[in-house]
């Protein structure tokens, strides 16, 4: 008679305990979640869609952290605070492995917000006369880029051996005799009356009311190293979790929502 109680005392518990369990499923559930890092704004507008076309086409979840501080996705990827980052481009990956040793690695492109080519003395690029004026960024990384972008429109040669290091003193050939004088970014929009050709980046382009696809005599595609990139651990790249955010985020949804959030900036570049 005194084990009844206990016997009754223990069957109350089946409840709770099968409670903690489904608790624990669920516990276990969102710590096998894939943790993405990505900038807080419209890249996570387009990081809910991912979200979504994982859940629902690859039973695969997806943990949004959103960061506001460009130096903290490296450093939480390298730590393992996260397992994926997607918000920056070949060149500053770069930067950040040299400088702080992080151990990760670049699997896929996602998109290429792209710099361009901007007058409005011309119309096309063959109108282009000798001893034009050209005015790029003054800052390392997009001195170089609207050099390799100059380059690619072939307007001028750069020394074949530096990549993404280029400066003025790099330019092998300028058939043009282009007039080249680097100038404070922010103040790139502000000289398109005095200069012939204007490179400028996306997020200042549009401040001056200047669309890449509309606007620009030649815009980056595709293949350049400046296109955003999903980055993770080198030593995790096997994941097959991996595999399925890339299907996700380089889906035709995703690819629409893009156009609608960022008003036809951001290109594909897969």
């Amino acid at each position: 008679m005194r084990l009844w109680p206990l016997s009754i005392f223990l069957l109350s518990l089946i409840p709770a305990w099968t409670g903690c369990r489904k608790m624990g499923c669920l516990s276990r559930q969102e710590d096998s979640a894939l943790k993405v890092g990505v900038m807080e704004g419209p890249e996570t507008e387009v990081m809910e869609i991912v979200q979504q076309i994982a859940r629902t086409q690859h039973q695969l979840e997806i943990k949004i952290v959103p960061f506001t501080d460009y130096t903290l996705p490296n450093a939480a990827l390298a730590d393992q605070s996260i397992d994926v980052n997607i918000f920056q481009h070949e060149p500053y990956l770069q930067e950040a492995i040299t400088a702080l040793h992080y151990p990760i690695t670049a699997v896929a492109k996602t998109f290429i917000y792209p710099m361009g080519i901007y007058s409005r003395k011309i119309s096309h690029l063959p109108e282009l006369h000798p001893n034009a004026t050209v005015a790029i960024p003054n800052d390392p990384s997009n001195s170089a880029r609207a050099l390799l972008l100059l380059q690619k429109a072939g307007l001028v040669r750069l020394k074949g051996d530096l990549s993404l290091r280029v400066t003025l003193t790099d330019i092998l050939e300028n058939p043009f005799h282009l007039r080249i004088r680097e100038l404070d970014t922010a103040t790139l929009p502000r000289v398109l009356e005095d200069s012939t050709l204007v490179v400028i980046n996306t997020n200042y382009a549009i401040l001056a009311n200047l669309y890449p696809t509309q606007d620009a005599l030649f815009i980056e595609d595709k293949e350049s190293p400046y296109a955003n990139l999903i980055v993770v651990r080198t030593d995790r790249q096997t994941d097959p979790r991996i595999a399925l955010l890339i299907q996700s985020f380089h889906s035709p949804e995703v690819v629409q929502a893009a156009e609608r959030i960022f008003a036809g900036l951001a290109i594909p570049a897969w």
